[in-house]
């Protein structure tokens, strides 16, 4: 054990003898549980950075994945080796996304912990994402398939989904569109967006909402919808429910895109696997930070790492260019 290490260990043990920090504050109580420090303590300091919305999603992911599994324990006697093989558990059950976002609950819990002086050692300080992750989904559609589910989709739909490949959009995006949001010529402002039947004036990321380019061919079929829907002014949705309030986007994953994937045998067939497609597919059609700004991404890592696939035929072709160069002199002609 090394001299600081050892200073660390002798801090630790007299603070927990004592019941004091080295300064001579008071410790306060280790033995509190950790579903009391994570309702108490924790979501009452946290709740002021979440969007209603948002907090909900986290409260129930920690809920989930670690108030009912450390709920009961004293947050001292919790440490590396039981958080550790917790997180390997859920690597074994859920997505690289929620696994990780659980490491991240729990540092942050104990780092707080640590802050509000009920721990003086952090056990997540050397905690892990397990290497076994689930591999994620990088299904990327073909034109041809694409164009297959336009032509064998409904008219409402195959005015929709070509609106949304076209524009990359959000499902929470897409569905809050207004007849307002169409200036009847080539652009779209999105000014709000929808989440669990609920309209809000904000988006995703900070450059979710704004205006987008509508090419002219696209513009004149919506200009023709319009024509054609029940109800056009301006605050009526451009594809409105039965009742003409907002669809659903899990309804219209179920009900739509689910059996057009069914029946052309494509493996998944959804609003993500769409958006990874359109910034796989402009690739070549534009720089990423082209694409970064059609998906309206904060950041071009996300869009470059988490969105844009490789394509074996545009590698090949990289190749071939490569070998061009190498072997064509620009005097004579072919050097080999």
């Amino acid at each position: 054990m090394t001299k600081l290490a050892a200073r660390e260990a002798l801090r630790v043990e007299i603070a927990k003898q004592t019941g004091q920090l080295a300064d001579g504050r008071a410790m306060m109580d280790g033995a509190a549980t950790f579903e009391w420090f994570v309702r108490n303590r924790y979501f009452p300091l946290r709740q002021g950075d979440w969007r209603p919305e948002t907090a909900k999603e986290k409260k129930a992911q920690i809920e989930i994945d670690l108030i009912q599994k450390f709920g009961p324990e004293s947050m001292e006697s919790i440490d590396k080796f039981t958080l550790q093989t917790h997180v390997n558990d859920l690597a074994g059950k859920y997505s690289q996304d929620r696994v990780k976002q659980a490491r991240s609950y729990l540092k942050s819990i104990f780092d707080e912990a640590i802050e509000q002086e009920f721990l003086t050692k952090d056990p997540t300080r050397k905690l892990k994402i397990p290497r076994n992750l689930r591999p994620k989904d990088k299904q990327v559609l073909t034109w041809e398939q694409l164009r297959a589910v336009l032509a064998m989709a409904a008219r409402r739909d195959r005015l929709l989904l070509m609106l949304d490949m076209t524009e990359a959009l959000r499902p929470s995006e897409l569905f809050a569109l207004r007849w307002s949001s169409f200036d009847n010529e080539n652009t779209l402002s999105i000014n709000e967006t929808v989440y669990r039947r609920q309209l809000r004036p904000f988006g995703k990321t900070t450059k979710s909402l704004g205006k987008v380019h509508l090419p002219d061919g696209l513009a004149r079929d919506l200009r023709q919808w319009k024509l054609e829907c029940s109800d056009s002014t301006a605050k009526a949705f451009m594809f409105p429910n039965a009742d003409g309030g907002l669809l659903d986007p899990g309804n219209y994953r179920n009900r739509v895109l689910k059996p057009l994937a069914e029946a052309l045998e494509i493996p998944k067939l959804t609003f993500q696997v769409l958006r990874r497609t359109m910034a796989t597919r402009a690739q070549n059609l534009g720089s990423v930070k082209d694409i970064q700004a059609h998906l309206r991404h904060s950041r071009a890592d996300t869009t470059a790492n988490e969105y844009m696939q490789e394509l074996p035929e545009s590698v090949q072709q990289m190749v071939g260019t490569v070998y061009e160069m190498l072997t064509v002199s620009s005097t004579s002609g072919r050097i080999m």
